[in-house]
């Protein structure tokens, strides 16, 4: 079977396909993947089965990073919580990984990572050339049920009374893609990093994926007396809204201002028609950060 490298950011086909493919998420999108090559360089690339100009039934999408300290190698994809094989079975998966692993020793690239979502775990199948390299746990909120049921699914001092901390005391939340709200959410993106000891990401990046990811963006941003104290940066997958970025002014966390976005941002996306709410993936030692999915009544 043959195998054709196609240029996501340029072949319509693609986006034609992401539509219509049921595990595509914004993360296969031309949009997400324009705001990499911008911010990083990383050149996306594509490769399927299908002949050029025939219509698109498969395809594994990879940005190739290069690195003086860890070498040179392509992931699926860079600063993605996951980002499904988008396959018919197996057939299509073991001849784009033989493909795949050619090219490998070909061009010398150090490995090939690919992060998909649970169930699709035949690509971590030897004979198809991967094996595990990594567990972490994924989080989804169901959002078919009711609001008031999800509502009460949430852990009731951690969660719900925050919530009504934050309408007794006045915390405002707006939201929007204005350069005025990024600055506010870069400054707690800042102190959120500092905190944890990490550098921050560069503010190019949280820019370029306003303006390449348009209206499927929005950033949000609580306020107490003008003074910002927690924001969020939603994606906007289809029937999937992604918690991708989170961050807080330690010492206002009292507020509730996270829980108070968070809760106007579940209800959104209910609103808007979505079946699941993606908090992302966490590594497994990481307890708080998991812990605070699950008092959301997220599933692990």
């Amino acid at each position: 079977m043959e195998v054709f490298a196609i240029d996501p950011l340029h072949d319509p086909r693609w986006a034609e396909f992401i539509c219509r493919h049921p595990q595509a998420s914004l993360f296969h999108s031309p949009g997400w993947l324009e705001a990499l090559r911008r911010t990083y360089g990383y050149q996306p690339v594509a490769f399927t089965t299908a002949a050029p100009g025939a219509e698109l039934a498969n395809g594994l999408l990879f940005c190739q990073v290069k690195s003086w300290l860890t070498g040179s190698r392509i992931v699926s994809l860079p600063f993605s919580d996951h980002c499904a094989p988008l396959v018919r079975g197996s057939e299509d998966l073991m001849a784009l990984a033989g493909h795949l692993q050619r090219i490998r020793e070909r061009e010398g690239w150090k490995y090939i990572e690919m992060r998909p979502l649970p169930g699709a775990e035949p690509c971590l199948d030897p004979g198809a050339g991967f094996h595990k390299g990594g567990t972490f746990y994924f989080h989804m909120l169901d959002l078919r049920p009711d609001l008031e049921r999800i509502h009460k699914g949430f852990h009731s001092t951690s969660i719900r009374q925050r919530i009504q901390r934050a309408e007794r005391d006045g915390v405002l939340c707006e939201e929007g893609r204005s350069e005025a709200l990024l600055a506010q959410f870069y400054h707690l993106i800042m102190l959120t990093r500092r905190r944890h000891q990490l550098p921050p990401q560069p503010i190019e990046w949280f820019r370029n994926l306003a303006a390449c990811l348009g209206d499927a963006l929005k950033i949000h941003i609580a306020s107490k007396d003008g003074q910002p104290i927690a924001g969020i940066i939603m994606l906007d997958s289809g029937k999937t809204h992604i918690y991708k970025y989170g961050a807080s002014d330690a010492q206002f966390h009292n507020l509730g201002g996270m829980a108070a976005l968070l809760w106007k941002a579940i209800q959104q996306a209910k609103q808007a028609g979505a079946v699941g709410f993606d908090w992302g993936r966490s590594d497994c030692d990481n307890e708080t950060l998991v812990t605070f999915k699950e008092r959301w009544g997220a599933a692990r």
